[in-house]
Formats: structure tokens, sequence, C-alpha cells
């Protein structure tokens, strides 16, 4: 998730300032699941950032190959452009690609409101103004069906008047033990207050790759431990004695970048000519007033030949991507794109870019590829399927549970016909 900056509780004494990650557990109070809802079934949903399609077989994870062999697994799942965490995690739980739902980039501006929306600054990623569509945890709260999340983008907000009933300001102090136990306390409730959906979301994969690149012994280690606590997890959630569907995605790969030749975002275009934003692999520019848009698309599309990167209008993006005006249901897309070719990057400012990378085009960089599995009652055994859009996440977990779908979304249902066993 990257986040950078947790949610912390600070006091003052003798000057100085000591700050504890808030670890507790949050509750809105009042909630119960219908009589219903009490008989539908369970679902948890894991997210292993940044655990490309490959890094199962890549580096022999014991468990986790075992479990999709039992159930479904996909040859890969495509993400949402662009291939970043908190577009793709908001886009899995509301079946809406960036561009519908307004999670356009980890980091963006919205000329409405006149500001930027930051993924590591609480203030932006807690305020549930900016997140359109419903997540799943709405959806299931609003149908008299009691959810909880431990960590998934856009659960610390109050979208639509709602929260999961249990979640956790996000942070990466609390130990995985605690956090298994959590769950299993959770599914150890009373029907009418246990959650029959859950998301559970693990960091450590993205943090390594992104340090030590995706061929890394570090990496390696931290996909093993991934595999020991989906492992664990399984375990003890068998404990309680439930049934319980398990599906396992990511939100992205990775590829190991070109830090030493850089492209230079202000030799390409007078940057105080317009509001900068994005992420290495993509560069958004938002114009300031007199700035002259089409004069200076033309001059960068000059510059782009034979340089390693892409420009684009926010009108003549390729229509694969699902990233332009047309698409821009919040008008947050930047007037002008630059998209570096992989395995390029751009350098905003004096800051050191570090050496794994994601964002790109999963079209043109297959590295960019997230994984699927899923097992449990619900799903076929040992099944492989072809690639499919991770929007698609969206309405399989609806129709496990039970729930009706109440807005468009960019997913549909091919996919829970194609894993779900028949009714």
């Amino acid at each position: 998730m990257k986040r950078g900056l947790f949610l912390l509780i600070c006091v003052l004494a003798y000057g100085i300032a000591f700050c504890q990650v808030d670890t507790s557990q949050q509750k809105v109070n009042g909630r119960k699941n219908s009589v219903a809802q009490q008989k539908k079934p369970y679902v948890i949903l894991i997210s292993a950032d940044g655990f490309r399609y490959d890094y199962a077989e890549k580096y022999n994870t014991q468990h986790l190959l075992q479990l999709a062999n039992s159930g479904v697994k996909a040859r890969h799942m495509l993400p949402s452009y662009p291939t970043l965490t908190f577009p793709n995690h908001y886009a899995m739980v509301t079946g809406l690609t960036p561009a519908h739902s307004g999670l356009v980039g980890n980091n963006f501006y919205d000329p409405k409101r006149q500001e930027f929306y930051y993924s590591n600054t609480a203030k932006k990623y807690t305020d549930g103004t900016w997140y359109g569509g419903t997540p799943l945890w709405v959806l299931a709260e609003k149908q008299q069906m009691v959810s909880a999340t431990y960590f998934w983008v856009g659960s610390e907000a109050e979208i639509q008047q709602y929260r999961p009933t249990y979640y956790y300001n996000y942070n990466e102090k609390t130990e995985i033990s605690h956090r298994i136990g959590a769950v299993v306390n959770w599914l150890k409730l009373p029907a009418e207050q246990r959650p029959h959906l859950i998301t559970f979301y693990l960091p450590e994969v993205d943090h390594e790759s992104h340090r030590h690149t995706p061929d890394s012994k570090e990496t390696e280690e931290a996909v093993h431990f991934i595999d020991s606590a989906v492992y664990e997890l399984t375990k003890a959630v068998k404990t309680t004695g439930l049934d319980v569907n398990f599906i396992f995605v990511s939100d992205h790969g990775m590829i190991k970048a070109d830090t030493a030749n850089a492209i230079n975002l202000p030799a390409l275009v007078d940057t105080t000519k317009y509001r900068t934003y994005g992420d290495v692999p993509l560069a958004e520019l938002y114009a300031k007033p007199g700035a002259d848009i089409k004069a200076d698309y033309k001059a960068l599309k000059k510059k782009s030949k034979g340089q390693g990167f892409k420009v684009y209008l926010k009108t003549n993006t390729p229509s694969h991507l699902k990233y332009s005006s047309k698409d821009d249901t919040f008008n947050r897309i930047g007037d002008i794109l630059i998209m570096p070719d992989a395995p390029n990057v751009i350098q905003f400012g004096k800051y050191k870019i570090k050496p794994g990378q994601h964002g790109y085009d999963v079209k043109q960089v297959p590295e960019m590829r997230a994984t699927f599995y899923a097992w449990g009652p619900a799903f076929k055994k040992g099944l492989t399927i072809m690639p499919f859009n991770n929007v698609d996440v969206y309405n399989l977990i609806a129709n496990i549970l039970g729930l009706e779908v109440t807005e468009k979304v960019d997913g549909n249902n091919k996919l829970a016909k194609k894993v779900l066993v028949k009714k």
C-alpha cells in the first residue's frame, strides 16, 4: 500500500512528542446480520500487494500452490490501468476501473476540488468524498450483512455514510499472529455479529520488490512469508468450524526499472505551467491558467521520438487503457500524460527512485500481471482459468455472498459462472 505515513496517536510531554501507532480495532456499533444474511457463506479476500502472477511458481511456494490447485487458479489476472496499488485495490472491491471510481492514481489532482489526493496522507485517504462507487463492505452493510476489514484501500473512509462494522486503521506494526487472531475472533462471534465478508491485506512483497527488485533474495523471503501467513490463516480459520471461502489476489506485478537513466520531467516541459503528479511510470500534467496544452503536447511528441516514452492528451489515450477523457467520470486525469516505455521511469524531483517499479500498461509489460487463486466450498476443484479483468472480482464476491449489485459496474458475472459450484 506504500503509505509511508501511518495514523499516529501523539501526546506532548516535557516538550517532546511521543507517538504510538494506532493498532486498536474500530467498531461501528448497532450493526447486526439479518436472519437471512446469517445463513450466507463467508468470504475472506486476501491481497498480497505486488505479488506478481509468477511469484508462487518462481519461488516455489509450498502452501499457496497447493491451495490454488485444490480450487481455482487463473493463469494471471489483469490489473486496471494504471497498475498501481490504490487504483487496483479499489477496482477489485467496487467493480469500477480507476477512471470510473475516481481513484485514478496513488496520487493525483482534482481540478474541481483544487486539491491533491495523496495515498500517504491520512487526511486524504480517510476522506470518503474522494471515493466513487460502492465498495463491497458498503454493499454488504446496506443489505444488513456485517463486514470486517483488516486493511483495504478506502476501508477507513466513510463512503456513502458507511464503514465496515469492524476495521483497523492502517499500520505495519501489528504482528501477523495478532492479525490472524483478530480474524478468528471475528468468526467466533455470535451469528448476528459475525462478519461474512473479511478483507486482509499484506504489504511485504511489494515493499521488498520495490527496494530490491523482483529477483532479489529479499523478495523471495517476502514471498515465503506470505505463503506461511496464508497457510497459518487457513489453519486458524478451520478451528472456527465454519466453511470459509478464500480468495487470494494481488493488485499488480513488478519489474526492475532503469533508474540510472531516468527521464527528467523538468527537462521535457516547463513544469511551472502545470501541476505535475503521478508515479514514476506515469506523469500527469494538469494545466494551470495560461498553459498552451496543444503546443506543449506537440513539443513533447517531438521530444519523445526514440527517447523511451510516449505522450498523449487525455482525449487520445489508447482505448484499452480505459483512461481517457470519455472515461474520466470525476475529471481527475491529467491534460497531458507521459508514459515511459518499460523499464524507463520519470524523475519528478530530487529523490531516489526505487529499483523495483510498476504502473505500466499490462498489455505492453506482462510483468504487471497479478495473481488470482480461490478455494473453499463455493469454488470448483482443480480448475485453471484464462486471464480476466480484476474488476470481475466484485461480481464474484457479490455472487458468493448473495448480495444484489445495485449500480452499474465495469465487471460482469462471467468469472462467477466459470468458477463457482452451481447451487
